[in-house]
This record gives C-alpha cells, sequence and structure tokens, in this order.
C-alpha cells in the first residue's frame, strides 16, 4: 500500500491540480479568445461535469451508503444502477469533466495535462485503493460489476 493512497480526498486533488493549472496558464501559450467565448465554450462541459458528479452522489445517497472515498471499506451496498451503469466513477469523472472546463477557460491546451494527471492520480492512489477494498466487500459480484462498467467512460 502506497502512502497517498486514499489519503487525500479527491475535491482536494481536482481542487490543487486546477491551481497547479491555473499558474501553468500564465507560463504557457494560449489561444487569444474573449472572456464571451471562453465562457460560452467552457460553461456547458462544467454543467455537465457537475451533472454527473451530482449523479453519482445522488446514487450513493438512495442505496444509503457511504460516499466518503477515504473509507470504501465502510461501504454498504455495491451501487451498480443509475449513472453507475456507465461509469463506476461518475464523480471522479464529474471531476475531470471540471478540469477539462478550466483548461477550456484558460484556452491553453497544454493545461490538459493536468487532467492526465488527475486521472493517473486518481487511478494509482484513489480507484485502485478502491476496488481492491470493494473486491474484498463484495467478492464476485463487484467482479461481474466491473465486466459491465467502466471505469471512467
Amino acid at each position: 500500500m502506497g502512502v497517498l493512497e486514499n489519503r487525500i480526498p479527491p475535491p482536494l486533488v481536482a481542487t490543487l491540480i486546477g491551481v497547479l493549472m491555473g499558474g501553468a496558464d500564465c507560463y504557457l501559450p494560449s489561444f487569444d479568445l474573449t472572456l464571451g467565448l471562453r465562457v460560452a465554450i467552457s460553461l456547458p462541459v462544467l454543467l455537465l461535469g457537475l451533472g454527473v458528479c451530482l449523479a453519482g452522489v445522488l446514487s450513493f445517497q438512495r442505496a444509503s451508503t457511504t460516499v466518503n472515498p477515504l473509507r470504501p471499506e465502510k461501504a454498504s451496498a455495491l451501487v451498480d444502477g443509475g449513472i453507475y451503469q456507465h461509469t463506476r466513477n461518475p464523480m471522479y469523472l464529474g471531476f475531470a469533466t471540471a478540469l477539462v472546463a478550466w483548461s477550456l477557460m484558460l484556452a491553453s491546451p497544454f493545461t490538459l495535462l493536468g487532467v492526465v494527471a488527475f486521472v493517473m492520480y486518481m487511478n494509482r492512489f484513489q480507484i485502485d485503493p478502491e476496488e481492491r477494498a470493494l473486491r474484498l466487500l463484495f467478492g464476485e459480484e463487484f467482479v461481474r460489476y466491473c465486466s459491465k462498467a467502466r471505469r471512467w467512460l
């Protein structure tokens, strides 16, 4: 088990990467787009990300199970309906989509590397440990679910 596994709340990881993207934007080339156009492009993507994230949270609440990503062993139900039929990690997908929106707002294609960093971090330090815990909790039911729903998209 790595020292960072299930240690940093995913919203904080996304926020930190977003801050780094914003800081890096000062040093990276960007497209010369008006603020209005940047908002028009990024806002629908942000709303999509927030909607995906919210759908994940609501599915967990309906199942009366924990949404705390730092304690996956506390899950009381395997949520596999609703948005979880399409992605095993809608909340993380929502955060990644919000980071794409931020990159679009910054109008710097190089800041998309922040989204890549987020996905790589989440895969290694959040999702892999979560899935190990869920495999222990739910066994073959979780394995079957993984064969039906993709990790991200």
